[in-house]
């Protein structure tokens, strides 16, 4: 079994609101990757799955919490400790136009952190480019052109090019298909895969689309109001999940074969919010299995099956 890349260790943060109310955005989480291995979060939109990744990355710094990169709490990095890590550590976000410079070239915006992190002279910067251009399928007709000029998947492929410009060895995708055409979507995730395979890369993919998810991950965490309620392989989740949550969500998952076809499930209520959440399991006021200690008392994760990990009173 290969080594462990990145613990998370209780990691939560809070906003706090004008009013004085609290967004418990993420509260409480803990996980493992290992080197090599793609992991994804699902869950729906405001459930805490971006938050976590930049969380990770310390793009947002955490109110509690530890975050290891190779046995090391990052969160006691200095700044220079940081610009160091950062080379190996790397994002690609979810929206490829709002995340590039409108005023900078293809050329200059995959340059752009080979120069802060002073990769070389302008030789060097220039064969690296061409370099990352042509591994993520951009032509080299495309150096000069602006992003207003190119549509969403050529405009990822720049996302990509950046993120891999340093050789990293984590990547945080933060839905990075979400933004695209069914068609570019099946063109980027191919050129996701490949690059992990070719480079062992180690991902975080989030994603709030389970088939996605499902053909490129390894493991699966399942993600409910800033907390982990299931973790499983991603063929074990797919084949036998538990938590009530993860089976609604499942449910709603297409199959082309009619045998395999889950039974719908509607969850009840609307969508909670993450402010202010009061004790029990945050899922109980839509869960239709609930038991009365679930108004009052937080599930724990319990391994129920090798390897597979439940947070519900169901199991315990």
């Amino acid at each position: 079994m290969k080594e462990i890349l990145i613990e998370v260790k209780n990691l939560k943060k809070h906003f706090r609101l004008s009013n004085q109310e609290t967004v418990h955005a993420v509260d409480g989480v803990s996980f493992a990757i290992r080197k090599g291995e793609i992991i994804g979060l699902v869950g729906e939109s405001g459930c805490g799955k971006t938050t976590t990744g930049r969380l990770i990355l310390r793009l947002i710094e955490p109110d509690e919490g530890e975050i290891l990169y190779e046995k090391e709490n990052i969160l006691s990095f200095s700044f220079r400790e940081m610009m160091s890590l950062r080379r190996k550590m790397q994002i690609i976000f979810q929206d490829p136009f709002s995340s590039l410079d409108p005023r900078k070239s293809v050329e200059n915006l995959i340059a752009q952190p080979l120069k802060i992190h002073n990769f070389g002279n302008k030789k060097k910067i220039k064969e690296r480019t061409i370099f990352l251009m042509d591994k993520v399928g951009l032509t080299r007709e495309m150096s000069t052109k602006y992003t207003h000029e190119l549509d969403g998947g050529r405009c990822q492929r720049i996302g990509i090019a950046r993120a891999l410009a340093l050789d990293p060895v984590f990547i945080v995708c933060d839905e990075p298909v979400s933004a695209l055409d069914v068609s570019i979507q099946a063109q980027i995730l191919n050129l996701i895969e490949g690059l992990s395979k070719e480079l062992e890369l180690t991902y975080l993919f989030i994603s709030h689309d389970l088939s996605v998810v499902r053909r490129l991950s390894h493991r699966i965490m399942v993600m409910y109001l800033g907390l982990i309620v299931e973790v499983a392989s991603s063929k074990e989740l797919f084949g036998n999940p538990f938590h009530p949550y993860s089976k609604a969500l499942l449910s709603a998952v297409p199959s082309l074969k009619l045998s395999k076809q889950r039974k719908r499930i509607i969850l009840k209520g609307d969508v909670p919010t993450p402010i202010n959440v009061g004790s029990g399991c945050r899922f109980f006021p839509r869960c239709d299995q609930a038991l009365s200690i679930c108004s009052h008392i937080d599930p724990l994760s319990k391994e129920i099956k090798p390897n597979h990990y439940v947070a519900c009173h169901l199991y315990t």
